[in-house]
């Protein structure tokens, strides 16, 4: 926080002037123009690889499915009694800034995770975000602009850190409207800057490395088991990577497993450092019970279930961003293109927080209505409660509509 809010505040003071200085401290580069040009989003797209092309078209389709089911009704009305009813509406919010990753992986996904769900909750003016790259001659990465012109969003900056947070937080004369929701996933200054900022727009969550949990019994196979550990330790050598089984014989296998699929995989210092950080390790339990316990009490941002009846195992767990069922279920495919959303709660706060979904979009509001007679019936209810609340004028609100006071 000490960090960030000079940065913050450098931006609301100076705007693009502000920006251009922290481009070049940061990301080393000052890109030509923030606002990428039109041109550039349709040319990444045509040189997309076709087998990339075809995995970003599936991601999309299956998000946007999944979204859509997720919408639901987008107003329920209840009769509360005779002339009296209540209407709760969902209204999406009017513009949105949504913040894509491009540090150690350029997370071109997260594209997908924000800009799907905002589009089919009725989000009428996304702006997107992401650093710019020296190796792209201060752009984002051509995946990331090449998504945006499939999804067709042609508002795309090309700003990171706590800087781009700023920037849709106070607006840029000149640049860029303010925002009121910033999602998506960011390193430490990320966050920090959404912490920072949060009231003057809405976030999405405060999210922290990423991390696995995996609760596994002697069924499963240790070499996937080994596989999706490394998968997650690959993101961050801060992200956690667990093992909850009651084998014995299971943890010595992933033990064994590990270090051979290491070695061929492109970040092994990154793996190696994250699976040997205290937040790693495997945890012993003495039954599948105690198990639950500890996975419930670790409220990991992905959980996956290697357990016989692994369905009804998953059904008992409260406590989880995402739940990953059964041995074909890796939590790679939910990143990608199982459907669901990767922009979830970390760091315990999956007890009391979801993941970025389309109501995540969305706000409810209440429509109340009532008529004379309706007023009338709870009116007495009405002075009461003012009354007993030390609220008199609350009651002669309702009391005026019945009353000559004069």
């Amino acid at each position: 926080m000490a960090a960030v809010r000079p940065v913050v505040e450098d931006v609301a003071a100076r705007g693009e002037t502000a920006l251009r200085e922290l481009s070049e401290r940061f990301d080393r580069v000052v890109p030509t123009s923030f606002r990428v040009p039109a041109e550039r989003l349709a040319e990444a797209e045509k040189a997309l690889d076709p087998e990339v092309r075809k995995a970003f078209e599936v991601a999309i389709e299956r998000r946007r499915r999944v979204s859509e089911a997720e919408l639901g009704e987008q107003q329920v009305e209840v009769q509360v009694a005779d002339g009296a009813r209540i209407i709760q509406k969902m209204i999406p919010v009017n513009r949105v800034g949504l913040y894509v990753p491009g540090g150690l992986a350029p997370l071109a996904s997260s594209v997908i995770m924000n800009v799907v769900p905002a589009q089919v909750a009725g989000v009428g003016s996304i702006a997107v975000t992401s650093p710019p790259q020296v190796e792209f001659g201060g752009e984002p990465h051509p995946n990331i602009l090449a998504l945006c012109s499939i999804l067709g969003i042609d508002e795309v900056y090309a700003v990171g850190g706590a800087q781009a947070v700023a920037m849709f937080a106070h607006g840029v004369s000149g640049l860029i409207e303010k925002v009121d929701l910033v999602t998506g996933p960011g390193n430490i200054y990320v966050v920090a800057a959404k912490r920072l900022l949060k009231g003057r727009i809405g976030i999405d969550s405060e999210a922290g490395p990423t991390e696995i949990a995996i609760l596994a019994d002697d069924t499963a196979d240790p070499t996937h088991v080994a596989a999706d550990l490394i998968s997650q330790a690959e993101h961050d050598p801060l992200a956690g990577s667990v093992l909850v089984t009651d084998s014995t014989a299971l943890a010595d296998a992933v033990q064994a497993a590990l270090e051979p699929q290491i070695r061929r995989t492109r970040h092994i210092e990154r793996i190696r450092t994250a699976l040997a950080g205290e937040q790693s390790g495997i945890v012993l339990v003495d039954d599948l019970d105690q198990g639950l316990a500890v996975v419930d009490a670790y409220a990991a941002e992905h959980l996956e279930i290697h357990t016989r009846n692994a369905f009804e195992v998953a059904q008992r767990v409260t406590n989880a961003g995402a739940i990953f069922i059964g041995g074909y279920s890796p939590v790679s495919l939910g990143d990608y293109v199982a459907g669901s959303t990767h922009v979830l709660p970390t760091a315990g706060a999956a007890a009391h927080s979801s993941g970025l979904n389309v109501k995540s979009f969305l706000r409810a509001v209440h429509l109340i209505e009532y008529d004379r007679d309706a007023l009338a019936e709870v009116r007495r209810d009405v002075e009461t409660f003012a009354e007993a609340e030390e609220l008199p004028a609350h009651g002669a609100a309702v009391t005026v509509r019945f009353e000559d006071l004069s």
